[in-house]
């Protein structure tokens, strides 16, 4: 896939996260192709990191992945006795007590939470392999652009582990409790035709055409006023939690702040 923020000085670059900037646009790109993008708790710090460095004035965030795959996964080193040099091996994790564990997860899904905040949309450009904690980052974004060859899956439980980085609460809002628990229980392969089918994709295109058809996404939403997709996006998200009613009175609030902004009113 090809770099369209090569020619941008990067915000960030290290452990296989790039971040840069253009003007109201954010890419974050993943910059280890030779080894698919594969994901490790550095990694999972340089994207916390990224999301830090933001500027205030980025509307849009695309996340991408060099090469051939967006990302198969956590890197098998991590499985290794040894594990990865300098980070705590799966029987360190293990041997922790139990605030020592949650905490050192919830730091690792730093690198997934800060995707849906409300004042950016993020646009997850998924070819190739995109397997657990890969899977589990395109699931962070608001929306997904897959290309034709695209193969999400969850394989965590079939290596004995549950998806914990932040992926499973996306997923049921988007398939459903029973397509979310067969795909994760069986690690199948989800392709591009399911994906965009069962809601897990906006759209799918040929390979050739992902970083186009992104560009394209990314240009409308940046052609809307900022604060109305900003109050859009709060109201869509929460209306889940929301009764009908609710939802109908939060429409009215919002409306009525855009409303008072556009004339010059306060509150």
């Amino acid at each position: 896939m090809a770099s369209p923020d090569q020619d941008l000085a990067p915000v960030l670059d290290k452990d296989g996260v790039r971040l840069t900037v253009d003007d109201a646009l954010a890419t974050v790109t993943l910059t280890n192709p030779a080894k698919r993008n594969a994901q490790s708790p550095a990694l999972w710090r340089a994207l916390a990191e990224a999301g830090r460095s933001l500027p205030g004035s980025v509307r849009v965030v695309v996340l991408r992945g060099e090469g051939q795959s967006f990302s198969a996964g956590l890197d098998r080193q991590m499985f290794t006795p040894e594990g990865i040099p300098g980070e705590p091996t799966f029987i360190e994790l293990a041997g922790r007590d139990d605030a020592g564990l949650d905490a050192s997860i919830a730091e690792f899904q730093e690198a997934f939470t800060w995707w849906r905040q409300s004042d950016i949309v993020s646009i997850a450009a998924v070819q190739g392999y995109a397997i657990g904690a890969g899977f589990q980052l395109a699931l962070s974004c608001d929306l997904r652009v897959v290309a034709d060859d695209v193969q999400f899956a969850m394989r965590e439980t079939s290596l004995g582990l549950v998806p914990d980085l932040t992926g499973t609460h996306p997923l049921v809002s988007l398939v459903g409790y029973a397509r979310a628990l067969e795909i994760c229980a069986t690690g199948r392969y989800v392709q591009a035709e399911e994906a965009v089918a069962s809601g897990l994709a906006n759209v799918a295109v040929p390979a050739g055409e992902l970083d186009a058809a992104v560009r394209d996404l990314a240009g409308a939403l940046l052609a809307a006023p900022r604060d109305a997709v900003v109050e859009t996006k709060a109201l869509l998200r929460g209306a889940a939690d929301r009764t009908y009613d609710e939802q109908r009175a939060a429409e009215r609030q919002a409306q009525a702040r855009r409303l008072r902004d556009l004339a010059g009113v306060g509150e």
